[in-house]
């Protein structure tokens, strides 16, 4: 277990740890990993308020916990990438656990889960400059469109600008797109390979160049037919936790084989396995690189 007494005496008396730790770190040569792909362990859902995994609603509010589920995946062979926001990252960069990774920062975490505005997704974490200062490889952006919700304008308006930010910089953009809708008055994903090829197609267009830009989809039926709606990269998510860890692999699998497919970005389903192996459960998404 990460000892969180370290890094909090860091924080209070040497803050200037954090940019001397990005600054020493070793930068990957490549975001290919050994076996040609990105395998991506996602870890910014916190930051939106969005802490459940499983039948645990604050499974991921408890911090070293969190930390030492990430590292523990980290170290597995074959995880060359993190994906996370500014306070998760810190966190790791002072525990020395970035090294030779592809470092993706989370941009906009504004849409709290389960607010009325959740669709308007504001860009309050990690911006192009920071990610940059920062030394990491990319940021990632959530874009959710919902077709009865006005606040999708301005997420639309922020990805856009983001996008151009990084391409300036040559940082990776990775978008992931959903149509959405509310049901209940919760926001729900619309998981239909028809509603994937239109999400797909709006985000491959976002921003003055697509040049650096990929994008991040969950796996749905017909996924030839989805990955056939742009040429841009994509990696595959890993969603909810799944009590059928069998099918869910399956399914990453299959959409591997995809062209346009160029590696797995996954958090709960990897961090948080039923279980709770996150070792058994990374290297068995490993093997399927």
């Amino acid at each position: 277990m990460p000892d969180v007494h370290d890094i909090v005496t860091a924080r209070v008396d040497r803050p200037y740890a954090i940019a001397s730790a990005a600054k020493k770190r070793r930068r990957p040569p490549s975001w290919r990993g050994e076996h040609g792909r990105l395998m991506v362990i996602a870890a910014d859902h916190p930051a939106r308020g969005a802490l459940r995994a499983g039948a645990d609603p604050l499974a991921m509010g408890n911090r070293a916990d969190l930390l030492d589920r990430i590292c523990t995946a980290l170290a597995r062979p074959g995880v060359n990438g993190v994906l996370g926001t500014p306070d998760v990252l810190e966190d790791l960069l002072l525990l020395g656990a970035l090294d030779d990774k592809v470092v993706i920062g989370s941009m906009n975490r504004g849409g709290l889960a389960g607010t009325s505005f959740e669709i308007d997704d504001r860009f309050t974490a990690y911006d192009a400059a920071g990610i940059s200062t920062a030394g990491f490889e990319g940021g990632k952006m959530l874009l959710r469109i919902d077709p009865a919700d006005a606040g999708t304008a301005n997420t639309l308006q922020g990805c856009a600008h983001a996008v151009g930010e990084l391409a300036q910089r040559r940082l990776i953009a990775m978008v992931e797109p959903f149509i959405t809708h509310r049901v209940d008055g919760r926001v729900r994903n619309e998981l239909s390979a028809e509603a994937m090829v239109r999400a797909m197609t709006v985000a491959a267009g976002l921003g003055p160049t697509s040049s650096y830009t990929w994008l991040k989809v969950p796996v749905v039926d017909d996924m030839e037919r989805v990955m056939a709606a742009t040429t841009l990269p994509a990696l595959i998510l890993g969603g909810e936790v799944s009590a059928d860890a069998d099918a869910a692999y399956a399914r990453w699998g299959k959409a591997l084989a995809l062209p346009t497919v160029q590696g797995l970005v996954i958090g709960r389903s990897l961090l948080y396995p039923p279980r709770g192996d996150v070792a058994g459960a990374v290297d068995r998404a490993v093997s399927l690189l």
